[in-house]
């Protein structure tokens, strides 16, 4: 059941945000708040929508969706363009959100490997000359020290 006539055109609008209620408000703070609603249009809605529980109820379930979408776009760090500011359209919008995402996180993580692999890449042969001379250093000692003894006890 749609919670407006299908002839009229409305954008959902944070009734709780305009009516300064909480989403888990109780029916009496809900009549309240909207008794002493100055915008007829608002107080009209919200007599409409909260005012019915299988409305509010239907709402709600709306209300957490959009309200969750909008917290996506502020981590994602999306807003509306400056024409739809302050309009009914933004009730869900919230600022971006400042923090690194996961993404960025993830981005500069991947990117501190690549160039560590890089580093890697410029001194792998250099090291691996040195490591080959070291080895074959140290084989060539053992070997002749293990001869030296051989030979000192004949």
């Amino acid at each position: 059941m749609p919670l407006w006539p299908a002839s009229t055109n409305h954008v959902m609008r944070d009734l709780y945000q305009r009516l300064a209620l909480s989403p888990s408000a109780n029916s009496h703070q809900i009549s309240s708040a909207v008794t002493h609603c100055a915008n007829s249009a608002l107080r009209q809605d919200a007599e409409t929508v909260l005012g019915v529980a299988e409305h509010r109820d239907a709402y709600n379930k709306l209300h957490k969706t959009v309200s969750d979408i909008g917290q996506l776009r502020a981590r994602l760090g999306l807003t509306h363009g400056a024409h739809w500011q302050g309009d009914v359209a933004n009730d869900f919008s919230l600022p971006p959100d400042n923090a690194i995402s996961r993404h960025d996180e993830l981005v500069d993580r991947v990117s501190y490997a690549v160039s560590l692999y890089n580093h890697w890449r410029r001194f792998k042969g250099p090291l691996l000359l040195v490591a080959l001379f070291t080895a074959g250093a140290g084989i060539g000692l053992a070997f002749g020290f293990t001869l030296g003894l051989g030979l000192g006890t004949r």
